[in-house]
């Protein structure tokens, strides 16, 4: 696959790259934690108000429960940070390997962390095979297509910030992706959520919506036309097609068949195809104010829409979340939902050392 991701001309304050940092990784945590109460929901308007209750109140600084557990989203992504912060050169075959080890440690640590079970398979092959060939356990998976989940773009955002102004950013998230990941669409998955933070990250304060689409439109166009391993699909150009619907969904006046259709155009199911475009439309539509979310802050604003579409609303809000981050930063996030979340000060801290990692690589 070649190096699709241009280089980016990075104009911002170190301030404002810091809180960019804090914001992507606390805004991937979460989405993690508060959405995963609500995974596999059909959700009604009733439910709606639930919702919107349930951050009402904690918002409240002297609220002090429910404290919120991560799941392997966020388990993935901490192993993922270890992995840049250990490795100096990170598309070395061992500095993989070690990703892998990373990975797996993390699970046999805290299986109880919502893995499905496809994964575990492969981390089993993992540790048996003592980690001979990272790829093969992963690739062997559905007759050797590969899984096409969204488990390796949930858990990307690290890579996107460290590398954004980098053209090995590609290949960093296709090889990390192939430990476990091996299918096309949840690779390219990965890679069209890695422009969809990389693009928030560099956005100006006031985001163009029309110019940001486009820049995806083309990234994700030129993923997929150079890919080898997609020929396959019946669809060449799956993930461009998506954004395209994308687009069309947010130029619609919001109502709840509004987000009826997106549920069905979109999807908001467990495969990086019907959720990692829908991550992006939550970001994209909770720019502006939506009817029946009751909040100014445009950060809680698509965390708590992402979660009212229901499904694989850990995930879906873990994404959204990270995309929000990364285009507002620290300053935006709403400390007392924050504290409810599990080791969120851990992922302050690991913020701040991939920033330094970063300022050092610049």
């Amino acid at each position: 696959m070649t190096h699709i991701f241009r280089t980016l001309n990075l104009k911002m304050s170190a301030d404002t790259a810091r809180k960019k940092f804090r914001g992507c990784l606390l805004g991937s945590l979460m989405g993690d934690c508060l959405g995963a109460p609500f995974e596999g929901q059909e959700i009604s308007s009733g439910d709606k108000i639930i919702i919107q209750r349930y951050f009402d109140k904690m918002e409240n600084p002297n609220f002090k429960s429910p404290f919120k557990k991560y799941t392997d989203d966020t388990a993935m992504m901490l192993s993922i940070v270890k992995y840049l912060l250990d490795k100096p050169d990170p598309e070395h075959e061992d500095s993989l390997r070690h990703l892998a080890r990373l990975f797996v440690n993390s699970f046999f640590q805290e299986p109880n962390r919502g893995y499905g079970q496809n994964v575990v398979v492969v981390f089993d092959k993992l540790k048996n095979t003592k980690y001979t060939d990272i790829f093969k356990p992963a690739k062997d998976q559905f007759n050797g297509n590969g899984s096409y989940g969204n488990g390796s773009a949930m858990r990307i955002a690290p890579i996107p910030l460290l590398f954004c102004n980098d053209e090995r950013m590609t290949n960093i998230v296709v090889r990390t992706s192939k430990i476990t990941h091996s299918n096309a669409l949840a690779i390219n998955g990965a890679l069209l959520q890695s422009a969809a933070i990389c693009e928030a990250f560099v956005a100006d304060s006031v985001l163009d919506r029309d110019k940001y689409i486009d820049s995806l439109l083309t990234r994700i166009k030129d993923i997929e036309s150079s890919a080898d391993d997609d020929k396959d699909l019946e669809d060449q150009t799956p993930f461009y097609e998506k954004m395209k619907v994308v687009r069309k969904l947010l130029n619609r006046e919001h109502s709840n068949d509004l987000d009826d259709e997106v549920i069905y155009s979109l999807g908001n199911g467990i495969s990086a195809y019907e959720s990692v475009p829908t991550a992006i439309y939550c970001f994209l539509r909770a720019l502006h104010v939506i009817p029946k979310i009751n909040t100014k802050n445009p950060f809680r604003r698509t965390l708590q829409y992402a979660i009212t579409l229901g499904g694989d609303t850990d995930t879906i809000a873990c994404m959204a979340g990270a995309i929000a981050g990364a285009y507002y930063g620290e300053d935006v996030i709403n400390k007392a939902i924050m504290k409810h979340c599990e080791k969120y000060e851990e992922v302050i801290s690991l913020a701040d050392q991939l920033y330094e990692n970063y300022v050092k690589m610049a």
